[in-house]
């Protein structure tokens, strides 16, 4: 018969040689003692364990009624507590390999973006923190503790506290590696921000993500579309803060975009807005994730109540070839370059609408004069 024991099974022998127990017995014993912080032991396993340790003579039961074992007291036989102490004496000159998951998950983590790395860095320092709390609060029901119980308590906060140490220190190595400067989709993508005023221009446009809004209606009156705007503006900043302060990488709020479109185009040139659909947008990096979106929608909604805010989302969206220009004035004046842009360039050019009319707002129309307004605007197109 091998002498090799388990961690749990030398755990549940070592408590049956301390004194008899029963199975819902060990189980208090070992959620008081915070045992589960350093062995994997969960209730329905003591069972398992209880019957390997007396098939193999270790342990034995008395008292077991006739329905079932779980109020039968279990003790320690003589060859059990001989294997304890021999495993015991074994146990305290061995050093343990470490082989935590999370290194296997650094060293796969070149093959992730580095945004899901650091979210999943952040959620594991969480858990620590909240273990570490509960292996305190559990040793401080139970103080005063005897010598050996208060160096089990020592071992699982140190190692504990140097997982959270290593933990923090991670997020701050990888914070640095992948600093940069202020992201600024602008500057990132100066072509597509910054095109002539005077005649129109082709541009590739490459997938891009966003948080957006959908609605419909005129956008000077439906309520729906100041909502909008102000979940977008919430959200968005709430997720700047958040990247700098937990991923170390800052970013410049990009312009209001908006995707407008009906089922017959000429409204936009005939501005009959109450027939308009929109999807209105904010760009993102490409680091900012499904669950940090969420986390910012939560933020501000604790804040705010804004019903926007339950249909915003992240959006990703590739346009790909499109013509644009860039318009100076008010938005009511946009008719002519949009009727140039639909009757004239575009069949004079062999392209046709290839995706939604895209207007992007570089100018805030609260401090702007109407005359002075700043308006990009967009078509995705493909050969006719």
């Amino acid at each position: 018969m091998s002498s090799a024991l388990t961690d749990g099974e030398l755990t549940v022998l070592g408590l049956l040689v301390e004194q008899p127990r029963h199975g819902y017995e060990l189980e208090r014993v070992i959620e008081e003692r915070g045992v589960r912080a350093w062995t994997a032991l969960g209730f329905s396993s003591i069972y398992y364990v209880l019957d390997k340790l007396a098939k193999r003579g270790l342990i034995e039961a008395t008292n077991a009624p006739s329905s079932g074992k779980s109020r039968a007291t279990f003790h320690a036989t003589a060859s059990g507590r001989e294997l304890c102490a021999a495993a015991s004496r074994e146990a305290l000159t061995t050093l343990t390999p470490m082989r935590a998951r999370v290194l296997i998950a650094m060293a796969n983590s070149p093959g992730l973006p580095d945004a899901e790395v650091v979210a999943g860095l952040t959620r594991r320092l969480d858990a620590l923190r909240t273990q570490l709390a509960d292996v305190r609060a559990a040793r401080s029901r139970q103080a005063p503790l005897p010598a050996a119980a208060s160096a089990i308590f020592d071992y699982s906060e140190v190692m504990l506290a140097a997982d959270i140490g290593w933990t923090e220190t991670t997020l701050g190595t990888l914070a640095k590696e992948t600093a940069v400067d202020k992201y600024d989709i602008k500057k990132a993508h100066h072509a597509l921000y910054s095109p002539p005023s005077k005649e129109f221009t082709v541009v590739d446009v490459p997938e891009l993500r966003y948080i957006a809004v959908d609605g419909r209606g005129d956008p000077n009156t439906a309520p729906a579309y100041a909502n909008a705007i102000e979940a977008l503006y919430g959200v968005a900043y709430a997720l700047k803060f958040a990247s700098k302060r937990t991923l170390g990488r800052d970013f410049v709020v990009g312009p209001l975009e908006g995707l407008w479109r009906a089922e017959d185009p000429t409204v936009f040139v005939a501005r009959r807005k109450q027939a308009w659909e929109w999807t209105m947008m904010i760009s993102q990096p490409d680091w900012i994730a499904e669950e940090m979106v969420q986390a910012a929608i939560d933020n501000v909604a604790r804040k705010k109540d804004n019903p926007a805010l339950g249909d915003l989302r992240l959006h990703t969206l590739l346009e790909g070839t499109c013509v644009q220009i860039l318009h100076i004035g008010s938005y009511e004046d946009e008719t002519p370059t949009l009727d140039r842009l639909h009757n004239h360039y575009l069949p004079d050019n062999g392209l046709t609408f290839n995706g939604d009319h895209h207007e992007i707002y570089l100018s805030d129309a609260r401090r702007t004069a109407p005359a002075k307004l700043k308006t990009i605007l967009r078509q995705p197109v493909k050969t006719a």
